[in-house]
């Protein structure tokens, strides 16, 4: 269940925190400062302003690197790459994966979120989609319900590059788009990917409590808040195994610390990736510090 959640947005964390989601890079060498900032890829692109800082830090870097180059997923075979990847084979549809008993568990969600007749039509539109996209298409859906502020189509993400471009900043990514549709939509199995949907389904009131806290902790800018909403499990199946947390935030937190050096010693850069990324042992905060950095609250709220 976790799992849609950290696609979406995370946070592992170890060491203290404060209300601070933009921080400084600084020594090791660098001649000039980089700076991190984290996100929550439906924060709407006005949020920009509530980041003490952040339009500064914009304007002085030279480049903004993002998980991936926004833009790329726009490009009309990088879209048919990512609806390929989120149907099912031909000839195969959810209805032929669930059992009758079991679809109608998700017909029922599917109601309950979005009203009987909208369900209805959103259930047939989802009929040939695989179970993990179904599952982010009701993930993203509760969020949205939830906050009319969020915005999917135009998120702080994409706005963060857009403004780079129109600065004359380059813009570049950690990763490609082949690697994050993979990331999304294909690294479960059928099976795995079956049960995490039932587990959505069957698990509402959980799924509303993480969802509320989510929202309510990334826009005040409390970290260690999303850290508890985070953590919140079902103690089952439900909850991502070791391998899939590794592979969906740590094993990138680690390939991205093998090609930020370079880049920072470049050019000043701002890195904007999900806030799941930056906390926690195996975080990139902590990563960079491991790899002789100097990593600071940006403006220093600190005492």
């Amino acid at each position: 269940m976790k799992r849609i959640l950290t696609v979406l947005f995370s946070i592992c964390l170890a060491t203290a925190v404060q209300a601070q989601l933009l921080y400084q890079i600084s020594g090791n060498g660098l001649g000039k400062p980089s700076y991190i900032v984290g996100t929550y890829h439906m924060a709407p692109s006005s949020f920009t302003d509530s980041i003490q800082g952040l339009r500064d830090v914009i304007k002085s870097c030279q480049q903004v690197y993002g998980e991936l180059v926004q833009s790329e997923m726009l490009k009309p075979d990088i879209a048919a790459k990512a609806q390929q990847a989120m149907m099912l084979p031909e000839g195969m549809t959810l209805s032929k994966l669930f059992t009758p008993e079991e679809m109608t568990r998700i017909k029922d969600y599917t109601n309950n979120l979005a009203g009987p007749l909208a369900g209805s039509v959103l259930v047939s539109q989802m009929e040939r989609m695989t179970p993990q996209a179904v599952s982010t298409t009701l993930e993203v859906l509760n969020y949205v319900k939830k906050s009319n502020s969020l915005n999917v189509a135009n998120g702080i993400d994409l706005y963060l590059q857009q403004y780079a471009t129109e600065l004359g900043k380059e813009v570049g990514g950690l990763e490609t788009a082949d690697f994050q549709i993979n990331a999304l939509f294909c690294s479960n199995t059928i099976e795995r990917q079956k049960q995490l949907l039932l587990c959505m389904v069957d698990h509402p009131d959980i799924i509303d409590q993480i969802a509320e806290l989510v929202i309510k902790y990334y826009f005040a800018q409390d970290l260690e808040g999303l850290k508890t909403a985070m953590d919140i499990k079902t103690g089952d199946a439900c909850d991502d195994t070791p391998e899939e947390e590794a592979r969906i935030i740590d094993n990138r937190n680690a390939d991205w610390l093998t090609k930020m050096p370079a880049i920072m010693q470049d050019k000043s850069t701002l890195f904007a990736v999900g806030a799941a990324h930056l906390f926690g042992e195996k975080g990139v905060l902590n990563l960079l510090r491991e790899a002789g950095y100097n990593v600071s609250p940006y403006p220093n709220k600190l005492p």
